[in-house]
């Protein structure tokens, strides 16, 4: 299917390696097109490639609603030009932030299964745009959850849509990279968190969001960074958007490596809430996202496929499956532990 660049869309699938004028391998065929792919398409002066056929059922819209769906694109079209913003001018508009998070808050506080909504974008390949719009959204919810009034839940999603505003001012060598980081990379790149304050500062009068671009990577115990803060030290909107950051993180795949189970991650975040995040925000985001696997398919290591029906009080991270007409505790059957949760 021959397209023209203009007219791609997240997702497409290239069918054809795609070449510059000049003869210059672009991109290898296989490529999902996602944000940068695009940029830098446009950037090779490219008008037109080969991708697969576009499958018909759009299946996060399914599950999402269309209204949010297109939210969320418009969320991370709108970071990306926000963070070019950042890039050529050292600022962004703050009117443009607004205009993309708005739309796309108002349609997450209709939407509570916050589980199949996580699983859906977890299925997207993970960009700064859209890890951006996710950690700002799953900020908004735990802000909710925690019970801050809507005016503060809409302050802390803000902060947590433009926390890596800051990498904008490092290489993109080293803020694509996906592998191996050297000690001068990683140094390189720990400074997004105080370039992300200074961005965000030219930008707008409320400091409490540029304090948490310089926070969120800060941790209770002081084993953070960039000034190795302690509990008293680190705002309370920096340490919501750290445990969203941080969640999100664990859900991305890497590399070579399969994708962790949810049950996994999450037991991991509440380890972490003992002396690394705050542990309300955490217990915030567990609590809330437990209480939505109750009914939802789940595919054990055993091979067998059943509904979780109980969350186990003794140990939250086991839950009673049912698989057929037998149940499984999982608190006890130690050998069994869930691989795959389904929408």
């Amino acid at each position: 299917m021959r397209i023209h660049v203009t007219d791609l869309e997240h997702g497409d699938t290239l069918r054809e390696d795609a070449f510059n004028s000049a003869g210059l391998h672009v991109l290898p065929r296989g490529t999902v097109v996602k944000y940068e792919e695009t940029e830098l398409l446009n950037r090779h002066k490219i008008d037109y490639v080969e991708i697969e056929p576009r499958t018909a059922a759009n299946g996060a819209a399914s599950v999402i609603g269309a209204a949010m769906q297109s939210h969320i694109e418009l969320a991370i079209r709108g970071y990306q030009t926000i963070f070019l913003e950042a890039l050529t001018s050292g600022k962004f508009d703050e009117a443009t932030v607004d205009l993309q998070l708005e739309p796309l808050l108002r349609t997450v506080d209709q939407h509570r299964d916050v589980v199949s909504l996580l699983l859906v974008l977890e299925r997207e390949d993970v960009s700064l745009y859209n890890h951006s719009m996710q950690v700002g959204m799953l900020s908004y919810y735990i802000a909710t959850w925690l019970g801050y009034t809507r005016k503060d839940c809409y302050a802390i999603s803000k902060a947590g849509y433009l926390h890596d505003i800051g990498k904008s001012k490092v290489s993109p060598t080293i803020r694509n990279q996906t592998d191996y980081l050297t000690d001068y990379d990683r140094q390189e790149l720990s400074k997004h968190a105080k370039h992300g304050y200074d961005v965000i500062r030219s930008s707008m009068a409320d400091e409490t969001t540029a304090l948490v671009a310089w926070q969120h990577h800060e941790r209770e115990d002081g084993s953070g960074y960039p000034q190795g803060l302690t509990k008293p030290d680190i705002h309370p909107y920096s340490q919501i958007v750290a445990v969203a950051d941080t969640y999100l993180r664990l859900s991305e795949s890497k590399r070579g490596e399969p994708k962790r189970p949810l049950l996994e991650i999450l037991r991991e975040v509440s380890e972490l809430g003992f002396g690394k995040l705050n542990e309300k925000p955490v217990q915030a985001l567990v609590q809330h996202l437990m209480s939505n696997l109750i009914g939802k398919k789940v595919r054990l290591n055993s091979g067998e496929t059943g509904t979780i029906i109980l969350n186990n009080p003794s140990d939250l991270f086991k839950p009673l499956v049912r698989v057929g007409d037998e149940f499984h505790d999982l608190s006890r059957e130690r050998n069994l532990v869930v691989d795959e949760l389904f929408i």
